[in-house]
């Protein structure tokens, strides 16, 4: 959403926007494809989100990753990526959940924040621009059900992927 309302806006740019999120992914996971998925794309802006499935996939077993190991894997693509793209414009955006959902409940909120510190504390680290997600999404409970803006806690239905398209833009602009 965020994308479409760039190329909208900006038409005379001739902006190539590329999305190579891919669902259910930790940051290993992300690295083992960066060299294609990003490296060699050569962008200008890099936007990530990564850290639920880090947390949930370990939550459920299907992991066996700590905080520690997310931190530091993610501090290690950061760092790889500012060498090989110098001038790349970094935003990290916050991993999130919504409680009272079909899968988050209160449990989530403790071990989630340190992931979310992990994140923020890269972002300052390297100078990037941040997108607090979390506080949109504790400031969109206020005004309808969680489930009105992600059903499962973490996936946004449509009006929870507008509210973080016009987070995103409101902090890129």
């Amino acid at each position: 959403m965020a994308a479409s309302a760039l190329l909208n806006e900006l038409p005379e740019k001739n902006l190539t926007i590329y999305n190579r999120g891919i669902s259910g992914n930790k940051v290993f996971q992300l690295a083992d494809r960066w060299q294609k998925d990003c490296l060699d794309l050569k962008p200008d802006v890099l936007s990530i989100l990564i850290g639920v499935n880090d947390y949930w996939h370990k939550r459920n077993g299907q992991y066996d990753g700590t905080v520690e190991v997310y931190e530091n894997d993610y501090r290690k693509l950061i760092q790889s990526t500012k060498e090989k793209l110098p001038n790349i414009k970094l935003v990290i955006c916050e991993p999130f959940y919504v409680l009272n959902t079909s899968a988050v409940d209160e449990t989530w909120a403790k071990p989630m924040k340190e992931y979310q510190v992990a994140a923020k504390k890269i972002a300052v680290e390297i100078g990037a621009l941040w997108v607090p997600f979390q506080q949109v999404f504790d400031e969109a409970v206020k005004h309808a059900p969680a489930t009105y803006w992600t059903g499962d806690g973490v996936h946004p239905a449509m009006p929870g992927a507008q509210l973080m398209a016009e987070a995103w833009l409101k902090v890129v602009e």
